[in-house]
């Protein structure tokens, strides 16, 4: 009877070992989870707004002006890209005379409405690293390949360079028409979206 107590105890004691090395192996788990989630980017500064002269700031597709000495958040980084990175789709036109402004930053040339491409927030543009390189839309349960050229500048805004607009925020993917009509969403409802984009 002392070598069956014995064995029980060695189990016993076995499966306390196993039960502890588990929790301790969850308990890491969730705690890597939440600091890889709690990795944001912080604000890099303010500016203030200015007035657009007349004529400046195209206000298609409800872009936003700036509005004189409102201060306006910059970054010079984006949250951590993921293989579904969670962002907010927005519209822009890439075409001469669209509220993109200039011709685009990566190949310096203008795309039409109907050719699927994209500006990302300065971090995620990463220095031109993902120039002219596709990324896949998921959003409104479909999912569209959209080429990047351009930057949605975070750090500067309300300046001629910038048509008058605000800096972007830092999770923008902003859009030709061609993604918002590829994601099947309704006209009226363009403008922004929760989406998640992966590099294709």
């Amino acid at each position: 009877t002392t070598n069956i107590t014995k064995a029980r105890e060695k189990k016993k004691m076995k499966n306390q070992i196993f039960y502890i090395s588990f929790a301790a192996f969850f308990f890491l788990l969730v705690t890597k989870w939440s600091s890889v989630e709690a990795q944001t980017c912080k604000p890099s500064g303010t500016i203030k707004g200015k007035k657009p002269p007349p004529g400046q700031c195209n206000r298609a597709n409800d872009s936003e002006c700036c509005v004189q000495g409102k201060p306006y958040t910059v970054y010079k980084c984006s949250p951590p890209v993921f293989s579904r990175t969670k962002a907010t789709l927005t519209i822009n036109s890439f075409q001469k005379g669209g509220d993109g402004g200039g011709p685009s930053e990566c190949d310096n040339k203008y795309h039409p409405d109907d050719t699927p491409v994209v500006a990302l927030s300065t971090g995620w543009f990463n220095n031109k690293q993902r120039c002219l390189n596709y990324i896949t839309i998921h959003g409104n349960g479909r999912s569209v390949k959209a080429k990047v050229v351009d930057e949605c500048d975070s750090t500067m805004g309300c300046d001629a360079d910038h048509d008058y607009q605000p800096p972007c925020p830092n999770n923008i993917v902003d859009a030709s028409k061609a993604v918002w009509k590829a994601l099947g969403v309704p006209e009226s409802d363009w403008g922004e979206l929760d989406i998640y984009w992966s590099d294709a």
